[in-house]
Parts: C-alpha cells; sequence; structure tokens
C-alpha cells in the first residue's frame, strides 16, 4: 500500500509540474461538438451524440477518430410542445439493461421555459431511435432551475437525473425504474448553487471508488467569436464530491458545492479556451486497460489508479472562437489523490 501511495504522489506530482496536457488526439469530425456525449458499443465502435442538428451523431472505430457524421438522432425533432423542439440540446447516452436511451433537452437559449425529453433504441445506429417525450422534468418562469442539460446516474439501484443551468444553478431528481420519467412524488433538490455568480451548468455524476463525483462546467460557454468575457470567466470544469449521489458535495477545500464550492479540474491553457460540457467514461482502451496487455512498470502503475477519460468541447484558439468551430477534446484523468487529475 505504501507503494501505491508513493506511485499516486508521483502521478501527481508530474501532472501539477506540467500543467494541463493537451487534448488526446482527434482525427475525422472533430468540429462543432457542442455538450458531447460518448459511448462505446459492444462492437468496438464508438458514438458521439452532441448539440445541435436534432442531435448529430457521429461514430469511430476508437475515441481518437476517425469520427464520421452518421446522420441526426431524432431527424423529426421532439414531440415536446415547446419552442426549441427542432434544435435539441445537451445529449446524454446510457445504457439500461438491453436498451440506450438519449435524454435531450428542448429550450432556447437564455429561456427557462424548458423541458427534458428522452428517445431509446436497441442498438445506438441512426434510425432506430423513438421519441418518448418528456421525462417530466420541465421548467418556467418562477422555477428554481432550468430543465436543460441531463444526466443519468444509478447510485444503488436508484436512478437520478441531475440537470439544470443558471437561475439556481444544479438540481437532481429521482427517476422510475426503468427511467423514462420522474418518480412519483419526486421533487427536484438543489445538489449546486454559487450564490454570487449563478453560471453552473452541464453535471455529471461520475462513481470512483466511494465517492460520487459532481463535476460542473461554470462562467460563459458561448459567443466568444463576438463577445469574449473577462479572463478566467470564460468556461471551465469544477468538481465536488460526496459519499452520496444524491447531496453533501464539497470541494477539495472543504466548500459546500450548493454554497460556491468548486475544484478547478480543467481550464484555458495554451491553444485550449473555455474547455466545459464534460462526461467521464471508463473507456476499455484509453482508459483502465487488462495488466494482461501491458507490460511496462508505467502502464501496470496506470492499471493500479484506474485512469479514466475526461472529454468535453472547447475553442482551439489557432482554429476560431465561433460555436460552430467548437473542438471535441478527451484526456485521461487520475483518480488516485482522491480528486481527478488531468
Amino acid at each position: 500500500m505504501a507503494l501505491y501511495k508513493t506511485i499516486g504522489a508521483f502521478l501527481l506530482f508530474l501532472g501539477t509540474v506540467s500543467g494541463y496536457a493537451n487534448p488526446g488526439a482527434c482525427s475525422g469530425t472533430c468540429v462543432n461538438t457542442h455538450d458531447p456525449s460518448i459511448i462505446r458499443r459492444s462492437d468496438g465502435t464508438y458514438f458521439r451524440f452532441s448539440t445541435g442538428g436534432k442531435i448529430a451523431v457521429h461514430t469511430a472505430p476508437d475515441i481518437t477518430g476517425p469520427w464520421t457524421y452518421k446522420g441526426a438522432a431524432l431527424p423529426a425533432g421532439s414531440s415536446i410542445d415547446l419552442g426549441g423542439n427542432q434544435d435539441l440540446w445537451a445529449p446524454e447516452v446510457a445504457l439500461v439493461g438491453n436498451t440506450y436511451y438519449l435524454y435531450y433537452s428542448v429550450s432556447k437559449f437564455g429561456v427557462q421555459d424548458s423541458a427534458i425529453g428522452v428517445a431509446t433504441s436497441s442498438s445506438l445506429d441512426v434510425g432506430t431511435w423513438k421519441d418518448l417525450g418528456s421525462t417530466g422534468i420541465r421548467s418556467s418562469s418562477g422555477k428554481p432551475y432550468n430543465a436543460i442539460d441531463p444526466n443519468l446516474i444509478n447510485a444503488d439501484g436508484t436512478y437520478y437525473i441531475t440537470f439544470g443551468s443558471f437561475w439556481k444553478d444544479i438540481h437532481q431528481v429521482a427517476m422510475k425504474n426503468p427511467p423514462k420519467a420522474v418518480a412519483s412524488g419526486s421533487s427536484a433538490v438543489q445538489v449546486a448553487f454559487d450564490p454570487v455568480k449563478t453560471d453552473e451548468e452541464g453535471a455529471f455524476v461520475f462513481k470512483h471508488g466511494s465517492y460520487y463525483y459532481l463535476f460542473f462546467s461554470k462562467g460563459k460557454c458561448c459567443g466568444y467569436d463576438t463577445s469574449r468575457p473577462a479572463a478566467g470567466e470564460e468556461y471551465k470544469i469544477l468538481v465536488c464530491r460526496s459519499t452520496s449521489a444524491t447531496g453533501g458535495y464539497k470541494d477539495k477545500s472543504g466548500k459546500a458545492c450548493t454554497n460556491g464550492g468548486g475544484t478547478v479540474v480543467l481550464e484555458s491553457h495554451g491553444n485550449v479556451y473555455g474547455p466545459g460540457g464534460q462526461g467521464v467514461y471508463d473507456d476499455p482502451v484509453h482508459g483502465p486497460v487488462s495488466i494482461r496487455s501491458r507490460k511496462t512498470i508505467w502502464l501496470i502503475m496506470l492499471i493500479i489508479f484506474a485512469l479514466q477519460i475526461l472529454y468535453y468541447h472547447y475553442v482551439n484558439t489557432k482554429i476560431g472562437f465561433a460555436d460552430g468551430q467548437k473542438q471535441f477534446g478527451w484526456n485521461t484523468i487520475n483518480f488516485s489523490s482522491g480528486w481527478p487529475v488531468v
């Protein structure tokens, strides 16, 4: 155990002295990938779902690419009767049993009249998604949240969707099983909030070891080509953790996530500007690996500390700042210190 702690400290030291790593390799279509959601099918095919184009779907043989556009997940848009039902946002894809679930947002930018919908498929392929309409998560003027940016977590057999953007930031609600609709009697509970700057969104809950980690994006996300925020006010990825999926999240300093807490995981660096819209994934190729497939001591260290993939969108300052130029980014992250380090 002492050796493990020493190796973990050394890896953390390397990350600290070298700063943030550049995004991993990406080939094929790596642009216009706002709010990506990544999942790998049992045949090894990677699927990437993203905002716009009625949920754009790309596939690749590896997370590095080459990514190929396959079409829209919901070519007819959403059946939810709200403005924006032809311009769907922030997809979240998860496998529940033998069925894939696609959660999406119906909204307009800066508007609180929003809803979270769901569609299902047995294969992930374009042309197979059946829209089921609203999950029952809906917001309007006067609500303490905005019903966008859904993320599904299964916590000891109970499903929860964590969601929200601005207003009073990030909330969570219990779902039925299977998770097609809000559980009877369940109401949304706030899990993250900054009382000074209510600019948190894009929640993603990931369990590692005995902790649930609440990743979220904070700052200005968009429109950098016409109005860039003050340095440090652009999008960045933060995290809090808790032993419960449903609350009590605190950052590394012990500050509550419901009182402005949040430890930075990834922010602007080098040519990377405004990373966010993130998710975390146990990737069998670039994350946790089989000891039989690697023979060097360095990769054995990685096995011990089970690296995961952090994926996100970002602006490459050498390419352009427009929303349509957002790039797909990914890095391995290390939890050996108890906190995710890129």
